[in-house]
């Protein structure tokens, strides 16, 4: 593909409260023949790794996604690691979510925190909401144990990544009697087929551009043999549209998807952007068309400017 096709616009859009430590979520947008597409990886992530985000950006933006079958994706509401009676209004505004993703196990936090906010979602939710946790491999073994049987007074649906490795998911796994989900955990293409192997894992958790596109986050979840989760890595619209597609694609889907994340950000680049409605997103692919708005300063331009190079030319 030649890439001086591709139209980039480079932005930057603050969040509402922190995530995954950062205050401002900054990417760059891809236009090509096949549409609209979204390279973002983290700012602590480099090649070779980006070079999987650039590859569903150009997906996006070249030959498109797979024809969808489903026209509407049930998600759940995501829940920061912020104070009870934030996270319960979090939960109340979550435009008809009857599954919560509760954050837990931040940095310079206690277990008793995290308790206290997974029971202001299970009293907004009522006993009938499902609950799921993300711990984002912060745990060791041991204390991963000590928290899910802690947790699970409130009846956990699953939790997400506790541990970093598959070899300790698949330890905790042997001890207690809640679901886990790897997320961070599926990152190359061996790791669907050591998760069946290993017994890691009961849930795989995929997001489209850190494997690089739809079509490889389709082999990934057929190589696995396990129900699949769609999440986002805290898109603007226009990446959450690749998380759709995927999760409009699978041959089943039997757990809402964790994509009803840009509600997180202050600004989108759409106006008509993908947000819940009575629980669910609908399957559409957003035209941006307030790119002025969030356009990246000069020297995250420069910043970015060299990261896609650098993805490219892997």
């Amino acid at each position: 593909m030649d890439h001086t096709s591709l139209a980039v616009h480079f932005y930057s859009i603050p969040t509402r409260t922190r995530f995954r430590g950062i205050d401002v979520r900054e990417g760059v947008l891809v236009r090509g023949p096949g549409g609209w597409g979204e390279f973002s990886p983290f700012l602590d992530y480099g090649p070779p790794v980006t070079a999987r985000w650039w590859a569903a950006a150009e997906e996006a933006a070249t030959v498109g996604w797979p024809a969808p079958l489903r026209d509407l994706i049930p998600v759940n509401v995501t829940v920061p690691a912020v104070g009870p009676e934030q996270a319960a209004q979090i939960v109340r505004d979550s435009a008809g979510c009857r599954t919560a993703k509760v954050k837990v196990a931040e940095r310079g936090q206690s277990l008793a925190d995290d308790l206290d906010r997974v029971a202001a979602v299970r009293d907004v939710l009522g006993p009938d909401g499902r609950i799921r946790v993300d711990a984002n491999a912060a745990w060791d073994v041991d204390g991963a144990v000590r928290a899910i049987r802690a947790l699970d007074r409130f009846t956990l649906e699953y939790v997400e990544q506790p541990c970093p490795t598959l070899e300790e998911l698949a330890a905790v796994r042997r001890r207690v009697d809640v679901p886990l989900a790897a997320d961070e955990s599926v990152r190359t293409a061996e790791d669907p087929l050591r998760i069946a192997g290993l017994e890691a894992a009961d849930i795989v958790v995929l997001k489209v551009q850190p494997l690089g596109g739809v079509r490889r986050a389709l082999e990934v979840a057929e190589a696995c043999g396990l129900p699949v989760v769609v999440s986002s890595a805290l898109e603007t619209s226009v990446g959450i549209a690749a998380g759709v597609a995927l999760a409009a694609a699978l041959p089943e889907l039997p757990y809402a998807c964790g994509l009803a994340t840009v509600q997180l950000l202050t600004a989108d680049v759409c106006s008509r952007p993908l947000l819940p409605a009575d629980g669910a997103l609908p399957v559409r692919r957003p035209e941006p068309d307030l790119l002025d708005a969030v356009r990246a300063d000069p020297a995250t331009t420069r910043r970015w400017q060299q990261r896609l190079a650098a993805a490219r030319d892997i």
